[in-house]
């Protein structure tokens, strides 16, 4: 995905004269042939996360799209206050795009590790949050975010993908496959594993490429078949006169339970149950592998299987 990133953004920064690359060290090497052509949009500021963002608000105050990148525990975490200040107060917009963010190098350790990046831009106001799950999925939400005017955006890139891609507008949830006893929704990188654990499961497959805005109506509309009975006798009702619940798995690259909120707002008139599944808060101090690290969390086809299971009751 950062290849892909590099390429698409060397091609519109061709293209565009308005959009301008803040960089902090981290892939300025994939930006040189840019920065030759470009060295007026395309500024390297050195190992100075916290000066980068400032460089960010202050490029779009002069009218530019500026588009900000590295690791993201030093994209989100380490200078949060000049993100929180120097866009959110200032009305400003950006498009920050991170890599390497849950645990996509392990032998960078925990300094660098972002799972918590998404959780912490929550307690911001409109920021929008991207999480491709495939390449050209990146190339697409990229090619959203460079057009969306002045808009907040963050896209949150990996080492992981599934197999192939799927089409993504920069909007909505995505059905991937329908069933009846409830509903899993699949995040980014995920999809896959998620399919794969699910496979003799009766449940919606929700596919979530772009997390926030939340997607509330797709959620319910989701939902509607097993409050409605399509999962067995009839109303609301189960064959033991208790009430119906909206069942819902979500399976996130970063820490667990980040999106259970959201969630559990879209379903605030409904009965419902939300499990959230993701990255643990407990440090993982073996550098390991990603492959690893994804079972460790339990978010390999035989973990995200048994928890997944196991909350349906099966």
């Amino acid at each position: 995905m950062r290849e892909r990133f590099v390429s698409f953004t060397t091609q519109q920064l061709d293209e565009d004269p308005r959009l301008a690359v803040a960089l902090a060290e981290i892939t300025m090497a994939g930006f040189r042939p840019a920065q030759e052509r470009h060295p007026d949009r395309v500024i390297n500021v050195g190992i100075r996360e916290q000066l980068l963002v400032g460089v960010g608000g202050g490029l779009a105050l002069t009218g530019l799209r500026p588009v900000v990148h590295t690791f993201a525990s030093f994209l989100v975490e380490r200078p949060f206050e000049q993100v929180k200040l120097d866009f959110g107060h200032q009305g400003t917009g950006a498009v920050l795009v991170s890599a390497s963010a849950s645990y996509d190098w392990p032998a960078g350790g925990f300094t660098h590790m972002a799972p918590g990046d998404v959780a912490l831009l929550d307690t911001l106001d409109g920021w929008t949050v991207h999480v491709p799950g495939h390449p050209d999925e990146a190339e697409a939400l990229l090619r959203h975010a460079y057009a969306a005017g002045d808009d907040k955006v963050y896209v949150r890139l990996s080492e992981q993908s599934n197999a192939a891609p799927r089409p993504v507008d920069g909007a909505g949830l995505l059905t991937v496959r329908e069933g009846r006893a409830g509903v899993v929704v699949a995040v980014g990188p995920l999809l896959d594993n998620v399919l794969a654990a699910t496979e003799a499961m009766d449940v919606t497959v929700l596919y979530a490429t772009t997390v926030r805005p939340f997607d509330e109506a797709a959620l319910r509309a989701a939902v509607a078949p097993a409050l409605s009975g399509a999962a067995g006798g009839a109303g609301a009702s189960g064959p033991s006169g208790t009430v119906r619940s909206a069942d819902v798995v979500l399976v996130e690259p970063y820490l667990a339970g980040t999106s259970a909120g959201a969630a559990a707002a879209a379903l605030i008139e409904v009965p419902h149950r939300v499990l959230g599944l993701g990255v643990g808060r407990a440090e993982l101090r073996r550098f390991g592998t990603i492959e690893e690290h994804t079972a460790a969390h339990g978010l390999d086809p035989r973990g995200l299987r048994e928890r997944i299971s196991s909350f349906f009751r099966w």
